[in-house]
């Protein structure tokens, strides 16, 4: 199955390919282990990237009722700031959230850079990801912040990347550049997620910065819209975290005009870009999934809404029993007809059509609500491949909608149960 949010050019260097962006990360000892050497070699537990000039920043947080306490500060700082920050810290291994002083340490973190960057607290955005309800230790993170800072350059996206990773396998970064108005720019991002993951605003910590010069209003609404049909667009496991965030920041430094209007041509360049970057990190966090074997991709075409092809793609893509039925190679196609029934949408089944793909065919295997005969061989055959597509058509309009997820498998179900966010 081919990538095809490709619409523009792939760069390297995740949160760092923006003009003006340092990061680093370094081991801490957050959660060190027990009778742990001077001289062991651990992954990065702390990162910190930063910009050269203030920039206009735009978030979006989880929906979950329970949240982790750097999302509260992070807010409070963005409130108080007016959407501008300069810096961005985070730690793994401690989700920092439902801990009575757990406000009180994300803001120690904030005062720790501002204090070392000569920068205002309100400034400085703070995220955890880690193990949920344990206290967190903030000895070592005084210890590291000193060093991340002396030690930021324009080169060290993947220590930052590798130091937001938690039971994630391999790190996720993505970044393209384009045009505007005759001016190249670039997005870039990085992410961390494997398990706790279901849409309901975005889903794990995602981090993305660009030179691109946008307004707050503007970036905001950018967002918003594109994490619509991103990150709330992808399930792991259906549970949604405490601690999710995602962060967007615009230093403005390729010196384009500042775009400030959504009927500017310029937006829809900008948010197709922004799109871009965020559709390629939901497909790794989606490929990444804690067990998984498959990348699942549902794409609901001829629907008479967005919204309506958004619901359906969802339910289809959350089917413990598709899950399932992936992992074992099996054509079970009833199993999405049954997922597309239970969906909060209106349609007619008798005009439904589904097909299964992947780089080895694709094969129709519902026609009109019903079992169109199919060669189990050739089927077999595509469901191989550890990306498949499953092709929903509703037959009824010209809206379409993608999810993504991954199958359930025997490891699945060994990892989950650990309270981690």
């Amino acid at each position: 199955m081919s990538n095809k949010y490709n619409k523009y050019k792939y760069t390297n260097g995740g949160i760092c390919a923006a003009k003006g962006f340092k990061a680093n990360g370094v081991y801490c000892g957050i959660k060190r282990p027990a009778n742990d050497p001077p001289d062991a070699k651990h992954k990065n537990d702390i990162c910190l990237f930063a910009s050269d000039t203030e920039c206009n920043t735009a978030a979006v947080y989880t929906q979950n009722k329970v949240k982790g306490a750097p999302l509260l500060v992070t807010k409070s700082n963005l409130e108080k700031s007016g959407g501008k920050s300069k810096a961005v810290i985070v730690n793994s291994k401690n989700a920092n959230t439902c801990n009575a002083d757990g406000v009180e340490k994300a803001q120690k973190m904030c005062d720790l850079v501002a204090e070392q960057m000569n920068i205002e607290s309100e400034k400085v955005v703070v995220a955890s990801t880690g193990v949920i309800g344990q206290i967190l230790p903030i000895e070592p993170i005084q210890n590291a912040v000193p060093l991340l800072c002396q030690g930021l350059d324009y080169g060290k996206n993947v220590d930052a990347a590798t130091a937001i990773m938690t039971t994630d396998t391999v790190k996720k970064e993505y970044a393209v550049k384009f045009a505007i108005g005759g001016v190249e720019c670039t997005i870039g991002g990085m992410a961390k997620g494997s398990g706790m993951i279901h849409p309901n605003m975005a889903t794990t910590l995602n981090f993305i910065t660009t030179d691109c010069a946008v307004s707050n209003e503007i970036l905001q609404k950018a967002l918003s819209e594109v994490v619509k049909v991103t990150y709330n667009c992808l399930s792991i496991d259906g549970d949604t975290s405490t601690n999710d965030m995602v962060v967007l920041m615009a230093n403005g430094l390729s010196c384009n005009k500042e775009i400030k209007s959504a009927d500017e041509p310029a937006y829809k360049v900008f948010k197709e870009a922004l799109f871009e970057v965020m559709a390629n990190l939901t497909r790794m966090l989606a490929k990444d999934g804690e067990g998984a074997s498959k990348l699942l991709e549902c794409v609901c075409s001829g629907a008479d809404s967005k919204d309506k092809a958004i619901t359906i793609a969802k339910s289809v893509i959350c089917s413990t029993l598709f899950k399932a039925a992936m992992f074992g190679e099996d054509a079970n196609w009833g199993r999405v007809l049954c997922a597309i029934g239970y969906a909060d949408a209106e349609f007619d089944i008798n005009r439904v059509d589904v097909s299964l793909g992947s780089e080895f065919g694709e094969i129709e295997v519902c026609k009109n609500g019903a079992g169109t005969p199919f060669s189990e061989e050739k089927a077999a055959e595509i469901l191989k491949s550890d990306e498949i597509e499953i092709l929903v058509n509703l037959n009824e309009g010209s809206f379409e909608a993608t999810a993504w997820g991954c199958d359930l498998t025997y490891d699945y179900v060994k990892i989950n149960g650990d309270y981690r966010t």
